[in-house]
């Protein structure tokens, strides 16, 4: 629930290295609201799949359900979406919206986890990479990260642009969550087990004229 929605990827990606490797990522990119911590982070897996713009992986245990919030048809977002329905009749941005937290739960449990199958089928080749180097930096550490979703309390477009055909949306999630690292003997060595309320900003893309019905991620920073 693609590949540049447009974006700077490129500014966002070495952002997201160097904040992985230096603080394994505070559990899936996210504002620090209360306690220390830098930069991006990820949590809770397990099913996968989604509606309209489908966003393949596996999902967890949803809690309360989050307010979801559409741009105004008018707005330049809202027209944007439009023409993405032009061009991909199945397209439906609620669905998509649905979908996008099905995968945010997904990518940042399967981070924590160091699924790697999960998050191939769900980053571009980009933002893969640099996720696979943290899991990888994190491993060589001996470290294991610990990441929950505790509320998602709102999902709301911030943009929406269209590259020929393809899609790019950028979601604005804000979260209640738990992340942190711990040494081979279950001592924390970065993060807190503070629930912290965090603001995600992360961008999917999709070509809507290929048959393809997943949205990629191809960024993700803290707001």
């Amino acid at each position: 629930m693609g590949a540049s929605s447009g974006f700077p990827v490129d500014l966002i990606l070495f952002g997201m290295i160097a904040a992985f490797l230096v603080l394994r990522l505070r559990s899936i990119l996210g504002r620090r609201t209360g306690f220390e911590r830098q930069a991006p982070p990820y949590q809770p897996p397990q099913e996968q799949n989604m509606a309209g713009p489908v966003i393949e992986g596996r999902a967890e245990a949803v809690s309360p359900a989050a307010a979801h919030d559409l741009p105004d048809p008018s707005s330049t977002a809202g027209q944007n979406l439009a023409q993405m329905r032009a061009i991909d009749h199945t397209f439906d941005a609620a669905a998509f919206l649905e979908g996008a937290e099905k995968a945010f739960r997904i990518i940042v449990a399967a981070f924590a986890s160091g699924d790697r199958t999960t998050l191939r089928g769900l980053l571009n080749d980009e933002t893969y990479h640099a996720f696979e180097q943290a899991i990888a930096g994190r491993e060589m550490a001996g470290q294991t990260q610990v990441s929950k979703i505790h509320a998602i309390h709102s999902m709301i477009i911030d943009t929406a642009e269209l590259h020929g055909t393809t899609g790019a949306i950028s979601v604005r999630f804000l979260s209640d969550q738990t992340s942190f690292s711990q040494d081979k003997d279950g001592h924390p060595v970065i993060g807190t087990d503070a629930v912290t309320e965090i603001t995600d900003i992360w961008t999917f893309e999709r070509n809507l004229s290929t048959r393809d019905p997943v949205w990629r991620l191809v960024s993700a920073r803290s707001a």
